[in-house]
């Protein structure tokens, strides 16, 4: 470990970046809107900047792996991803639309960079004895994120305008770019690993997930319970209308969510050994599954108590989803899995939304209930896939 680096330090950069990150998308929303009143192009540019990291997260996953000094790679990537905001903002208006979004894809690609690319190095910061807590002090930083970013956002743009809440989020990544810089270097062990070709590192990734039961069942259990997350926020906006009086007020549901994950990582990191992990990521998508089927009901109480019950599933399930990553990941691969993992939850979270959109329009309640059986069906399927990929190790 370098001198003078910490777990705080790395938490300050992550937290920044990740603050950053969940304001980017408001704040391209917003400014989208204001400058070009068109809400269609708005929309397309978080399209852009989401979709792409599909497509981003294993490649930059394989290329962090195969660098010596991946820290330096990542702050590489969150400085272009700050430079990619900015360049954002300084077309619109002035090229045209298509444009403007193929820079949001183009930015888009290091999107995990802030996510998987990040919590990957956690190992070279904490040591074995530390890592449980620390993990799940890392995942935290998820939640703050998502209280504090979409909240930022709308005061800057309130405060200093739409265009001003991009460039807050771009300073903000780009001031972790610096901590990331510093991060420790791989081990000497990694170090005398010859490297695979990227292809080659790419399908050994992918094969470490599917063979490994506990990384298969976690991955599945993870990535069905985002989509079910999608679900709901696409209802989010007429469960505002139809049950607290406002669509606006809808987003009050992820701050409660937001606050009760927070509250119970706490707890984790104050106990990071009392439950198994494997056991916590099957049980949250359970627990996720009775707060959207709680929300069914359309009542205003029910609801804020299904937010508060949604996030308890939801903080502990991603710090449990890192445990296991962190536990069965090969060092040599471990960047790869963390950004492939994180690329497919936001593909299965668009897909939710897309799904959910149009069923919510029809039956609201019949979205949330098929939210809540996405979430219940995560915990069983994972569970068998767990099976099959044992069978297939053999």
């Amino acid at each position: 470990m370098p001198k003078g680096y910490s777990v705080r330090s790395y938490l300050a950069g992550a937290t920044a970046a990740r603050v950053g990150d969940e304001m980017s998308g408001p704040a391209l929303l917003l400014a989208g809107l204001a400058v070009t009143g068109s809400a269609t192009g708005a929309s397309s540019l978080l399209a852009g900047i989401t979709v792409a990291a599909a497509v981003g997260g294993p490649v930059l996953g394989a290329l962090l792996d195969r660098a010596v000094r991946p820290g330096r790679l990542l702050a590489c990537a969150l400085a272009l991803y700050a430079a990619g905001l900015a360049a954002i903002l300084a077309g619109l208006g002035r090229l045209p639309t298509a444009w403007t979004v193929l820079l949001a894809v183009l930015t888009g690609l290091l999107g995990p960079a802030l996510s998987g690319g990040w919590t990957a190095q956690l190992p070279r910061v904490a040591a074995a004895p530390r890592l449980p807590r620390a993990n799940a002090l890392d995942a935290m930083t998820f939640g703050a994120a998502a209280l504090a970013g979409p909240a930022l956002a709308g005061a800057a743009a309130e405060v200093l305008g739409a265009s001003a809440a991009v460039v807050v989020a771009a300073a903000l990544v780009a001031v972790a770019a610096p901590v990331a810089w510093r991060l420790p270097a791989r081990t000497a062990t990694a170090l005398r690993a010859r490297p695979a070709p990227v292809t080659a590192a790419l399908a050994a990734g992918f094969r470490v997930v599917v063979r490994s039961p506990p990384l298969a069942r976690a991955t599945l259990v993870s990535v069905v319970c985002c989509a079910a997350q999608g679900m709901l926020t696409a209802c989010v906006p007429l469960l505002g209308a139809r049950v607290l009086g406002g669509a606006g007020r809808g987003a009050l549901l992820f701050s409660c969510a937001a606050v009760s994950a927070l509250a119970a990582n706490a707890v984790l990191a104050r106990h990071p050994r009392s439950v198994a992990p494997d056991t916590v990521v099957r049980l949250s998508a359970l627990v996720q599954a009775a707060a959207l089927a709680l929300a069914a009901t359309g009542r205003p109480v029910a609801l804020l108590v299904a937010a508060l019950v949604l996030g308890v599933g939801e903080g502990p399930q991603l710090t449990s989803l890192f445990a296991v990553r962190h536990r069965e990941a090969p060092e040599h691969l471990r960047g790869q899995i963390f950004t492939t993992g994180a690329s497919l939850k936001v593909t299965a979270f668009a897909l939710g939304v897309a799904v959910a959109g149009p069923l919510a329009t029809w039956s609201l309640p019949g979205a949330l209930l098929t939210a809540a059986g996405t979430a219940a069906g995560a915990a069983f399927v994972g569970r068998s896939v767990g099976r099959w990929a044992g069978r297939e190790s053999i």
